[in-house]
């Protein structure tokens, strides 16, 4: 991993975003292989990509958030910068998911502005929002530990890479949670697929603008972090947890999101 370790930030966020792309590109690829997906199979999945993003945000965002601001601030005023920058970034969400309209799988009415854009596009829409804070963590993650240098360091590559796999690993069921929806439309295989990995090519414009902003102004460091924080977060609390137990598997949703929950803060200690 030397080689990777030589790379600038930016370099760095584009590899690892253009990695969790291609996880779901694998995940949207089920639909080649297989004419229905498992209700509980995508409940379940989609309770475990909850899980590791809730971990994410607090393990890999807030908590590093919360000790360089505190180094930056003092005691007193700690607080601020995660707070802000965590309430920032669920505004954000909310406000895209208000101009932009949108439509979640298995909803019948769509969100945001009414418009007369099909069923399909909407549907890829709904994930590619959601993928903007994803691959957004993911290059503020590699801009931190590029930016907080020294001894005792606040952030290291180790916990930006950790991040990168949780992200990966969630990526997998979001590209089938695409692509089965678009067959279901009436699309080809193929369209479904095609639609499905596209929905996270914004992952790597977020995760390349994330590092550069981070990298050129490393006062916001803190405030990035917590504003990824906050837009996960949302994220989670308005389509992944809702729509992991819409189809009534409450139970299996629920202990998926404690195994991703774990399977996430297992990766960050021990590569952080």
């Amino acid at each position: 991993m030397s080689w990777f370790e030589g790379l600038s930030p930016v370099y760095q966020a584009l590899i690892a975003t253009l990695g969790t792309w291609f996880v779901t590109a694998l995940g949207a690829s089920l639909v080649f292989f297989t004419k229905k997906i498992s209700r509980k199979y995508l409940d379940a999945s989609l309770g475990m990509a909850g899980g590791v993003m809730i971990a994410a945000s607090f393990w890999s965002l807030l908590a590093p958030a919360i000790d360089m601001a505190e180094r930056s601030y003092g005691e007193s005023w700690k607080w601020f910068p995660p707070l802000v920058g965590f309430l920032l970034g669920a505004v954000f969400l909310r406000v895209v998911d208000r101009l932009l309209p949108h439509l979640h799988p298995d909803l019948a009415v769509a969100e945001g502005p009414k418009t007369s854009w099909h069923r399909s596009t909407l549907l890829v829409l709904a994930i590619t929002i959601h993928n903007i804070p994803e691959g957004l963590a993911v290059g503020v993650a590699f801009g931190a530990a590029a930016t907080m240098t020294g001894g005792d360091q606040a952030y290291t590559l180790g916990a930006a890479i950790a991040l990168a796999i949780g992200i990966g690993l969630q990526n997998f069921p979001e590209g089938t949670a695409v692509s089965f929806p678009l067959r279901r439309e009436g699309m080809s295989r193929l369209k479904s697929f095609w639609y499905g990995q596209l929905s996270a090519v914004v992952e790597p414009v977020a995760g390349v603008l994330g590092a550069v902003l981070v990298i050129s102004m490393s006062a916001i460091l803190p405030f990035a972090l917590a504003f990824a924080a906050g837009a996960m977060i949302f994220v989670v609390a308005e389509e992944l947890l809702p729509e992991s137990q819409r189809g009534g598997n409450v139970d299996l949703a629920t202990m998926s999101v404690i195994a991703g929950f774990a399977i996430m803060m297992t990766l960050d200690v021990a590569l952080g």
